[in-house]
């Protein structure tokens, strides 16, 4: 890219980010439906994505009808539409508006970790993922994520992200920056279901299709004794707010077997998909990496 281009890639990324600060002052309801049409769009347009949807959907929920899953890639899509809009309100609304829009369920479980020691949310990739921040507000978090290649628009993430005070931490770095945020007693916020290649990983179950899954929140968990909380961030319907849920803290876990601590992972993230399977992430190639001598199911 030469440098003309990449002025002008710049600037035109800052016009974008002015565009979507002012979306964010919009009502959530507003914003929600406007997600609903760009969610629509998005189905008719992005043909390798939906395909993408139904062959995910067609591998979990293989009891259901071809009608069933069709609605709900619709549906999803529609949650996707909202989720490009919830990124705004995530990074630009006030904490008090923020507050406003949350509710909790089974905070217990969450507290109850959080008196015990170390602790680490699973959290999985769902289309309101964005709004967790809200949870720096009460302790402090850490955040690995994926560097994005666009400079602007990965100064704003950070900014965004971590306005309340979480660690930003890349992939790129490592785990040390991570074991030392937990040790200083920040909660860590893991995204458990991504397809990164076999390094690192093992293939369990996930809706019964063996599934690449990373083994490294086992190996923290037992670094530093923390104990590991399922956490669900959904979309109500409407854009009548969101709700932050937690799961009980995964039982007999780390065990010390890495397919059993998998497999313990991804039932966590299941019950979560199963109440909301429209948020869920399928755009995500979730199944991209098969075992020895099974062909791509994309």
């Amino acid at each position: 890219m030469t440098e003309r281009a990449g002025s002008l890639r710049q600037v035109l990324s800052r016009v974008a980010l002015g565009v979507f600060w002012c979306l964010s002052r919009l009502p959530l309801p507003v914003l929600a439906f406007l997600g609903r049409i760009l969610g629509a769009l998005g189905y008719r347009l992005l043909g390798s994505r939906r395909r993408v949807v139904a062959t995910n959907l067609r591998l979990c929920f293989p009891e259901q009808s071809e009608a069933w899953r069709q609605n709900l890639a619709r549906a999803h899509f529609a949650s996707l539409g909202q989720g490009f809009f919830d990124v705004m309100i995530a990074w630009w609304a006030s904490p008090a508006r923020l507050a406003r829009l949350v509710s909790f369920r089974g905070r217990e479980h969450y507290d109850r970790a959080l008196a015990r020691g170390n602790v680490i949310l699973l959290t999985p990739h769902f289309a309101g993922l964005e709004v967790a921040c809200l949870l720096s507000t009460e302790r402090p978090m850490v955040n690995v994520y994926r560097r994005l290649p666009n400079p602007v628009f990965e100064a704003a993430f950070r900014r965004g992200v971590g306005r309340f005070g979480a660690t930003m931490i890349t992939q790129q770095e490592g785990v040390r920056p991570v074991l030392k945020a937990l040790k200083e007693g920040r909660v860590l916020l893991y995204l458990p279901d991504q397809d990164f290649g076999e390094r690192s990983s093992v293939f369990a179950p996930f809706f019964e299709v063996p599934t690449i899954t990373l083994h490294a929140v086992g190996r923290l968990a037992r670094a530093v004794s923390a104990q590991v909380v399922p956490c669900y961030i959904w979309q109500k319907p409407r854009g009548r707010g969101y709700e932050i849920a937690f799961a009980p803290a995964l039982a007999d876990f780390p065990s010390g077997d890495v397919l059993t601590d998998a497999t313990a992972t991804n039932r966590a993230i299941e019950e979560g998909v199963r109440e909301h399977p429209e948020q869920y992430f399928w755009v995500h190639k979730r199944f991209k990496t098969r075992p020895l001598g099974e062909p791509s199911v994309y």
